[in-house]
């Protein structure tokens, strides 16, 4: 049964997401900088990032103004709807201050602590990534209309592309490094794209077969994360426990459970 309130969330994050996704694509100015670090200097916030939070959350403040709001760049408004955004205004930030096409705008819907939906825009590659819980995931492209997305059928573990991402703390990346190193030779390869939403956005495409990265946020993960699941793919982090900082991981069934126990192995989740 399809929930009218579900399909009002996900008509306003796909406008929300349509809208700062232009303003990136088409507001990027020449000479952009970096206008804050975070963890570390390598860590960068872009005017740009605070532009599109600020449109996104005024047009939901506008729409939906007793809605709770969790921005990376700093939105916190409680709400007392039972419904929570929560905004990823700009995955992918080092990519878009080099001038890299993987980057992304993730808007999310949670009612009553639960993602019920999930926008990924990744204007440079011209595609959205919608997903409403119990509906499927599906996209729009290159492609006429809307199409349906399923993860790939599962290869065996030393056949699949798996992807991931480093922290900008240089200490948690280099014991990255390490997990990696030792994780290369089980798989067919690994891939680093810059943006934890368009990775899961991927495996939910077939694109990946999994994906797996530590010290992600929630509004890192909350839209791909339904996206992947609603496709069919397993999401997680260490065994037994949801996605997290210490570890998220996702893929295609049958790559999911080797490949989420083998990083447990290697002790991914820490240093």
């Amino acid at each position: 049964m399809t929930d009218p309130l579900h399909t009002d969330l996900l008509e306003l994050a796909r406008e929300a997401a349509r809208r700062a996704g232009a303003l990136l694509r088409d507001g990027r100015p020449a000479d952009l900088a970096v206008a804050a670090t975070k963890s570390s200097p390598i860590d960068v916030v872009t005017e740009m990032d605070i532009a599109a939070e600020k449109l996104i959350t005024d047009l939901i403040a506008e729409r939906r103004p007793d809605d709770g709001i969790l921005g990376e760049e700093g939105a916190a408004t409680e709400g007392t709807s039972g419904v929570r955004w929560v905004i990823d205004p700009l995955d992918g930030t080092v990519n878009y201050l080099y001038g890299l096409p993987t980057w992304a705008v993730s808007i999310a819907a949670e009612q009553d602590g639960e993602t019920v939906v999930g926008v990924v825009a990744a204007p440079m590659r011209g595609e959205t990534f919608h997903a409403v819980r119990g509906r499927g995931a599906w996209a729009t492209g290159a492609w006429d209309g809307e199409r349906g997305l399923a993860c790939r059928p599962a290869p065996p573990l030393d056949q699949a592309l798996v992807s991931t991402g480093f922290n900008y703390v240089a200490d948690v990346r280099a014991h990255q490094a390490d997990v990696a190193q030792r994780l290369i030779p089980l798989l067919r390869d690994i891939r680093r794209g810059g943006s934890a939403a368009v990775d899961l956005c991927d495996v939910a495409a077939g694109r990946l077969d999994g994906y797996y990265e530590r010290g992600l946020h929630p509004w890192d993960l909350a839209a791909g994360d339904l996206i992947a699941r609603e496709a069919g793919a397993l999401t997680g982090g260490r065994p037994g426990e949801r996605p997290s900082g210490d570890l998220a991981v996702a893929g295609t069934p049958g790559v999911f459970e080797p490949l989420q126990r083998i990083l447990e192995d290697f002790g991914a989740w820490h240093d």
